[in-house]
């Protein structure tokens, strides 16, 4: 309308260091941890495509940087896995790096899923893949790998989010 040079992107579901604590990977280190319950909604067969936080960074300064004013691209990571399969990973790197007497995994509980959750979030990243000669620089397992290695080094951050947010690992969004 305004003739303003705009670019629009989207992207798929993010992770890494400094995510609020109330999302799916760091609930899923924090409460394992910590020796509690972690919830996994519905079945845990939740589709989502994961993209590291760097890796987003390096794609918005592209699209900025080189990208067709009034383009419209998607970003995205590659790694499309279940609910399920992504806290089952968390929890074998932190049997690997942070072991207990027995495996986070049994720690696993099904709670009932969220009204009008969304079984799948797919996003289709070709056109900047072709047009920017963009891809991730990480896929899945070292971008979780980073995650958690932050996240075990970053506890006292984590407590003092948590403590000054109120955000106490309830279930937000009904």
């Amino acid at each position: 309308t305004y003739g303003l040079p705009t670019i629009l992107t989207n992207c798929s579901n993010n992770y890494g260091p400094w995510q609020f604590p109330e999302k799916l990977i760091p609930v899923v280190i924090l409460k394992a941890l910590g020796g509690q319950s972690i919830p996994l909604y519905g079945d845990g067969k939740n589709i989502r495509d994961w993209l590291y936080v760097e890796d987003h960074v390096q794609a918005l300064l592209l699209t900025a940087i080189k990208g067709n004013v009034g383009g419209k691209y998607c970003i995205g990571g590659n790694s499309e896995l279940s609910n399920r399969q992504v806290v089952e990973m968390i929890c074998s790197v932190l049997d690997e790096i942070s072991p207990v007497s027995k495996n986070y995994s049994h720690l696993i509980r099904f709670v009932q899923d969220r009204p009008g959750h969304d079984y799948r979030y797919a996003i289709n990243p070709s056109l900047i893949m072709k047009e920017l000669n963009w891809k991730p620089s990480y896929d899945f397992e070292i971008g979780i790998r980073k995650t958690v290695s932050w996240y075990l080094s970053h506890l006292d951050w984590c407590k003092s989010v948590l403590d000054k947010s109120g955000y106490h690992g309830q279930r937000l969004g009904g």
